[in-house]
């Protein structure tokens, strides 16, 4: 279990790497084929193809600066199941555009596949951060 627990770790390191330095390729091997998104607020994303076209249209407008911090605050393993929490924070500065900083809670699920831990779900529930003056 704590090599699982490792390995889920490494997993929120390896994403939060590639999405600041805009690898979606990376992004992608690290959920399954049917994954699920929830957002509050918007529809949810179903799969990987179309969590891949969302990325696309978003780097159709120039590519944005990313910077976040995951703080894993839970995490259980059920043979090749597991669950996360974690507090997560985000910026991101569009191109051209003011800086937007969300933070909140997730809730993700992890399914392991070929030996692999992978995104299978994830809840987000991040809010808007006031910016300080």
């Amino acid at each position: 279990m704590q090599n699982d627990e490792q390995e889920i770790r490494q997993l929120v390191a390896t994403w939060m790497s590639a999405t600041k330095g805009g690898d979606v390729k990376a992004i992608l091997e690290l959920m399954t084929d049917d994954v699920v998104f929830l957002v509050a607020g918007q529809p949810p994303i179903f799969g990987k193809s179309a969590f891949a076209a969302a990325a696309q249209a978003q780097a159709s407008h120039g590519r944005a600066q990313f910077a976040g911090t995951s703080d894993i605050e839970e995490i259980k393993v059920f043979e090749e199941w597991a669950f996360m929490r974690t507090r997560l924070t985000v910026t991101i500065t569009p191109p051209g555009g003011e800086q937007i900083t969300r933070a909140g809670h997730t809730l993700s699920i992890l399914k392991k596949q070929s030996g692999k831990w992978l995104l299978a779900r994830d809840a987000n529930l991040l809010s808007p951060v006031a910016k300080s003056t």
